[in-house]
C-alpha cells in the first residue's frame, strides 16, 4: 500500500515481475520449435524459473494490475503449447492431455465467464493448484527425457487437477450454502 513503506504492496503500471512473466511467451514458442531434448529441458527450466521468479519479484518489488492478468495467461499458454506437442507426437492421447490440463481449462472458462459478466475477481493460489503446476512440469520433463510411466504421471496429474478444481470452488459452494 502506498505510504506504508512496503515495496511488496506497491502497485505499478509495469513491474519487473511482468517482464519475467512475459519471458514465458517466447519460451512457449521455442518449445515446439526445438525438438532437441537438451534444448527443451532448458526451456522447461527457464519457464519454471520465470514462474517462480515473477512471484518473488512481485512480492519484493511490487506488482501491477496487468501482471495479475498476464501471469495466468502466460502459464496457461506455455502448458497448452507444451502439451499440444506431447499430444502431437502421440506420447499422450487427447483425453490424457485434457486430464492434465483440466484445472487450466476450468480456470480459463471461469475467468472468461467472470470477465464477460463483469464480475472478474482474483482467486488466490491454493496448494492443490500449485501441486498440479509442479506435476505438469514433471510430466513434461518425463516426456522430454522419454522416461517410462508418462501415462501414469499424466493420470495422477489429472486426478490432482480434479481435486484442485474442487478446492478452488469451495468458496463458491460455501457462498451458495449461506444463501
Amino acid at each position: 500500500m502506498p505510504g506504508t513503506g512496503s515495496t511488496a504492496a506497491r502497485v505499478t503500471s509495469f513491474s519487473p515481475a511482468d517482464a519475467m512473466t512475459l519471458l514465458r511467451i517466447p519460451l512457449a514458442i521455442a518449445f515446439p520449435m526445438f525438438p532437441d531434448p537438451t534444448i527443451r529441458l532448458v526451456v522447461l527450466l527457464l519457464a519454471g524459473v520465470s514462474d517462480l521468479g515473477d512471484g518473488w519479484l512481485a512480492r519484493r518489488f511490487g506488482s501491477s494490475r496487468i501482471g495479475a492478468v498476464l501471469d495466468p495467461i502466460a502459464d496457461k499458454l506455455f502448458v497448452a503449447v507444451a502439451f499440444a506437442v506431447v499430444w502431437g507426437v502421440g506420447a499422450l492421447t487427447w483425453y490424457e492431455v485434457v486430464a492434465v490440463l483440466a484445472r487450466d481449462i476450468v480456470a480459463t472458462i471461469a475467468f472468461v465467464s467472470t470477465v464477460a459478466t463483469g464480475r472478474a475477481t482474483a482467486i488466490p493460489a491454493r496448494v492443490g493448484g500449485k501441486v498440479v503446476t509442479v506435476l505438469q512440469m514433471l510430466t513434461l520433463i518425463v516426456f522430454v527425457l522419454n522416461w517410462p510411466h508418462l501415462q501414469s504421471l499424466a493420470w495422477m496429474t489429472g486426478g490432482i487437477a480434479l481435486y484442485a478444481i474442487y478446492d478452488y470452488n469451495q468458496p463458491f459452494f460455501r457462498k451458495l450454502r449461506t444463501r
